[in-house]
C-alpha cells in the first residue's frame, strides 16, 4: 500500500469531514433544521449539492461501467437525460418548491397527499424507504468498490466504515452538513476529473487515438446508434428523457430545492447545477472510453475503470484525492438518501414523530443499518454489488412512483387516496416486473417507461371509470375531436421519422468487421474447496513438502479452467521455549506449470504463520468482452490450472545447550477458491 495514498486520502477526507463538522456552528437542534436547513441555502451551494447528490457513486463508478460497455451510445443516455433534468428544474420544480414552502411539508411524500399521515403518504413514504435504502446501498458499494481497488482493502470493510460516516455526516449537522460537503467534494472532483481525463487522453493517443483503440476492440463502440433495439429507437430515447425528468421524483434531491427560499433562489440554482454537471459528464464520458481503450483484461470490472484510471496514470498524491473525492460524494449522498428516508418516516409514516428531533435520530440510524445490510447483502447475490442496476433501479422506481402524480397535481386534479394508492402500485409494479423480465437491458427499454407509463394508464382508467365527470387533465380541457388528427400527425410523423431512419442508419451487431458481439457474464466466487487439512511436527533439518496438483476429487489441477486461485496457511510454533533460542524456518513456493519461484521467506521465532495466496485467474462481478459467439467467449473467460510445489524447511534450532525436544508444531492448510459462470447476456 503506498503509504503516499494513505496520506493523501486522509489529508482529503479531513477537509470534506471537516467542512460538515463546520456545520454544527450554524446548525439548530430542529427537525426543520435538520432536514430543509430551515430552508435558507445559498442557491449556488443548493446546486453544486445537488449535483453531487444526483451523480456521485452512479457516476464515478456505474455510469463508467456503463460506457466501457456501450460506448458512443451513451451520448444519447447523456443528452437526453439531461433535457428530461432541464424540464425537471423549470417545470415541476418551480411546483414543488411553491408546494412545500405554502404547506410547510419537508419530504416528497408530503406533496403527493393533502394532509399529513393520509394512506397515500404512509405508501409514498414507504416505497421512498425502499427505493433510497437501495440508491443509498449502492453509495456505500461504490465507495467499497473504490476503496478495494485503490487501498486493497476488502469491500465489507469499505461498506462499513461508509456506514459509520454516514451516520457522522447525519448528527454532525444533518442536511446542512451534506450540502457543505457536497459543494466542497463537487470542486475538489471536478479539478481531479480534469486532470485524470487530460492525462487519460495523453494515454490513449488523443481523441483519434481513442477512436482508433475503440474501433479495434469493436466498431460498434464508436457508432452513436445502438444495434438490435427490442422495441425501437423512440421508446429507447424516451426511456433516457423520462429518466431525466425522475430527477423530480428524487426525494434526497428534492430536498436541495426545499432549503432554497424563493423562485429566484431555484432559477440561480438551476444556472449552477448545469453550468457545473455538463462539463463533469463529458468528462466522466471520455474517461469512461479512454478506460475501455486502456484495460483490455477478460477479468476487468467495467465499473472500476475510474479508480483503475487513477491508479494506472495519476502521481500518488493525485490517486489518494480521487479516492477521497470519490468517497466522501458516495457517503455524502448516501446521507443525503437516509435522512430523506428519516423526512418520509417522520413525516408521513409516523407523523407524531414529525417534532421529535432525538426520534429523528435514531430513525436515521436505522435507516442507514438498513442500507447498510442490503449493501453487503449485495456481495453475497450474484450481479448485486452492480452500481449502475442499483441505481437505474432505485431512480426509475422513485420517479414511476411520484413525477406522474407531481405532474397531475400540477394539472390541478387532486386525486383522492385509492386513485393515489393505485398509481403509485401500478408504478412499483411496472418497473419491478420490466426488471425481472430482463427488458431494461441496454438493448431494451430502461424502467422509466414502464414505470410512469403504468402510472399514467392507472390515473386516466380510473378517472373515465369512477369520476368521468372531472377532466383527467385538470384544469385544462381535452382538445376538440376535430384536431386530433393534427395532434396524431404531429406525434406520428416525427417519430416515425426518427423510426425509419434508424432502421436505415442503426448498424447490426453482426455487421462488425470481425462478426463479433459483446457478451456480458456476472461471475459469481464459489465457495473454498479444501485441498490439505495436516498437523503434525518436524524437527531439525528435516524438510516439508506440499505437492499442489489435483482437486479434492483427484481431478488434474491442469484441467480445472475455473480456478481463480489455490491459498496456502501454513503456522508453526515450538511446544517448549525452554533452553531454546528462536529457531530458523525458511518456505519456498514454485509455480509447479512453469517452475518458477513465486514466493520465499525466512523466519526466526518461536511462531510464525505463512499465508499466501496464488491468483490464477481473478474474475468476479460482471466481465465485459467481445466475441464472435457465446461458446468462444466462455473459451475466454477460461485459464487452465496450475500445479504449485510448497516446501518448508526447519534450518537450525539455534539451540546454546543441547535440548531434548527441539521438534516444531505445524499445521497446514490448503485450499481453492473457485468462480462460475451465473449468467450470460448480450449487450
Amino acid at each position: 500500500m503506498d503509504i503516499v495514498v494513505v496520506l493523501s486520502f486522509i489529508f482529503f477526507m479531513t477537509i470534506f469531514a471537516g467542512v460538515g463538522l463546520a456545520s454544527m456552528r450554524v446548525k439548530k437542534d430542529t427537525t426543520d433544521d435538520y432536514l430543509v436547513a430551515g430552508r435558507g441555502m445559498s442557491p449556488s451551494l443548493a446546486a453544486l449539492s445537488a449535483v453531487s447528490t444526483w451523480n456521485s457513486g452512479y457516476m464515478f463508478i456505474g455510469f463508467i461501467g456503463f460506457t466501457y460497455t456501450m460506448g458512443y451510445t451513451v451520448a444519447f443516455l447523456a443528452f437526453m437525460s439531461t433535457i428530461g433534468q432541464f424540464v425537471a428544474w423549470i417545470w415541476l420544480y418551480k411546483f414543488i418548491q411553491k408546494e412545500g414552502r405554502e404547506r410547510g411539508v419537508r419530504s416528497l411524500s408530503s406533496l403527493v397527499a393533502d394532509k399529513a399521515g393520509a394512506p397515500e403518504a404512509k405508501l409514498a413514504g414507504i416505497l421512498s424507504v425502499l427505493f433510497l435504502s437501495i440508491y443509498a446501498a449502492a453509495q456505500l458499494t461504490s465507495g467499497g468498490k473504490a476503496l478495494f481497488v485503490m487501498m486493497g482493502w476488502s469491500e465489507l470493510v469499505g461498506i462499513l466504515i461508509g456506514f459509520v460516516l454516514v451516520v457522522a455526516y447525519c448528527y454532525a449537522g444533518g442536511i446542512r452538513a451534506s450540502i457543505w460537503t457536497d459543494a466542497a467534494q463537487s470542486c475538489v472532483m471536478l479539478v481531479g476529473s480534469t486532470i485524470l481525463c487530460w492525462i487519460s487522453l495523453q494515454e490513449v493517443g488523443g481523441f483519434s487515438g481513442l477512436e482508433i483503440g475503440l474501433n479495434e476492440q469493436d466498431p460498434l463502440l464508436t457508432d452513436f446508434l445502438p444495434p438490435d433495439l427490442m422495441f425501437g429507437f423512440t421508446l429507447w430515447t424516451a426511456a433516457f428523457f423520462l429518466g431525466g425528468l425522475s430527477v423530480a421524483g428524487q426525494p434526497q434531491v428534492v430536498s436541495r430545492v426545499m432549503t432554497l427560499g424563493t423562485d429566484e433562489d431555484r432559477k440561480k440554482a438551476m444556472i449552477w447545477f448545469f453550468v457545473w454537471q455538463t462539463p463533469f459528464i463529458i468528462l466522466m464520458l471520455i474517461i469512461g472510453l479512454a478506460s475501455r481503450v486502456l484495460f483490455t483484461e477478460s477479468s476487468f470490472d467495467a465499473e472500476l475503470g475510474l479508480p483503475m484510471m487513477a491508479m494506472e496514470t495519476m502521481p500518488s498524491i493525485g490517486v489518494g484525492m480521487i479516492l477521497a473525492s470519490i468517497f466522501a460524494a458516495t457517503m455524502s449522498t448516501a446521507d443525503s438518501q437516509v435522512l430523506a428516508c428519516t423526512a418520509a418516516i417522520t413525516d408521513d409514516i409516523r407523523p407524531e414523530w414529525r417534532q421529535d428531533h432525538k426520534t429523528a435520530k435514531k430513525v436515521t440510524i436505522v435507516v442507514a443499518a438498513f442500507a447498510t445490510l442490503i449493501s453487503i447483502g449485495g456481495l453475497y447475490i450474484p450481479g448485486g454489488d452492480s452500481v449502475f442496476l442499483l441505481v437505474v433501479f432505485a431512480v426509475y422506481g422513485l420517479g414511476g412512483v411520484f413525477v406522474p402524480l407531481l405532474i397531475i397535481r400540477w394539472l390541478g386534479y387532486k386525486p383522492d387516496s385509492a386513485h393515489s394508492i393505485s398509481m403509485m402500485t401500478a408504478a412499483f409494479s411496472g418497473v419491478l416486473i420490466w426488471t425481472v423480465l430482463g427488458f431494461g437491458d441496454a438493448n431494451g427499454v430502461f424502467p422509466s417507461v414502464p414505470g410512469m407509463g403504468a402510472a399514467f394508464i392507472t390515473h386516466f382508467s380510473l378517472n373515465y371509470f369512477r369520476t368521468p365527470h372531472l377532466s383527467s387533465l385538470g384544469r385544462f380541457n381535452w382538445p376538440k375531436r376535430s384536431q386530433y388528427g393534427a395532434i396524431a400527425a404531429a406525434i406520428i410523423i416525427p417519430f416515425g421519422a426518427a423510426e425509419a431512419s434508424y432502421l436505415v442508419y442503426a448498424p447490426d451487431s453482426s455487421d462488425n468487421s470481425d462478426g463479433m458481439k459483446t457478451y456480458i457474464a456476472q461471475i459469481d466466487i464459489q465457495s473454498e474447496e479444501p485441498l490439505l487439512l495436516e498437523s503434525g511436527s518436524f524437527g531439525e533439518g528435516q524438510a516439508l513438502t506440499f505437492d499442489v496438483v489435483q482437486d479434492s476429487a483427484g481431478v488434474d489441477l491442469k484441467e480445472r479452467k475455473n480456478i481463480t486461485g489455490i491459498t496456502f496457511i501454513f503456522d508453526f510454533e515450538s511446544p517448549s521455549i525452554a533452553d531454546q533460542s528462536e529457531p530458523t524456518v525458511s518456505i519456498r513456493i514454485t509455480n509447479g506449470s512453469e517452475g518458477n519461484e513465486i514466493y520465499t521467506d525466512t523466519q526466526t521465532s518461536f511462531e510464525h504463520e505463512w499465508s499466501y495466496y496464488h491468483e490464477i485467474n481473478d474474475l468476479a462481478g460482471n466481465i465485459t468482452m467481445s466475441a464472435d459467439s457465446e461458446e468462444n467467449f466462455r473459451f475466454q473467460l477460461e485459464v487452465d490450472g496450475e500445479y504449485i510445489f510448497i516446501e518448508v524447511i526447519y534450518e537450525d534450532s539455534n539451540a546454546i545447550l543441547p535440548v531434548e525436544d527441539d521438534s516444531l508444531d505445524y499445521d497446514v492448510l490448503i485450499f481453492l477458491e473457485t468462480w462460475n459462470i451465473d449468467d450470460i447476456t448480450e449487450s
